[in-house]
């Protein structure tokens, strides 16, 4: 059995930190919010894409599925009473020459094997698209100051 460990503490009244192995990202606990870190329901939609991610990278191998890259555009319906995300939509775009079957196939494994992805669509309306298309070489997020 997997096991994962992550720890979190509060720098202060307007945010927080989340460490795990090496990284460290910024949270979001402001009341108010923050425009420089991920705030919970964000971390969820990342958390959620980047299962996805790391399943097209383990599963492309094993179906000798060539890509060049992929981009995923996350969407979260949050309702409030009781406050949860209702809905979570997806779009994967692959820069790839496969054919509308083999997409159709790594799409169907990354939903069927994804932790991440099968603990949110247990509680939460997940659906989404993946589709074919060129992409421009992303830019990596900046260092902290």
């Amino acid at each position: 059995m997997l096991t994962y460990d992550v720890r979190l503490d509060r720098l202060d009244a307007h945010g927080a930190q989340a460490r795990c192995k090496s990284a460290c990202i910024a949270i979001d606990s402001a009341l108010d919010g923050r425009t420089d870190a991920f705030n919970p329901a964000e971390l969820l939609l990342a958390a959620v894409g980047a299962c996805m991610l790391k399943n097209i990278e383990r599963i492309a191998p094993i179906l000798k599925f060539s890509y060049r890259g992929v981009h995923i555009a996350l969407h979260g319906e949050r309702q409030d009473a009781p406050p949860k995300m209702q809905r979570i939509g997806y779009r994967i775009v692959v820069d790839t020459e496969e054919d509308d079957h083999r997409l159709d196939l790594l799409h169907r494994n990354v939903q069927q094997y994804g932790t991440v992805f099968n603990t949110v669509s247990g509680g939460t309306h997940l659906e989404g698209t993946i589709e074919r298309g060129s992409l421009n070489p992303p830019s990596a997020c900046a260092e902290p100051a």
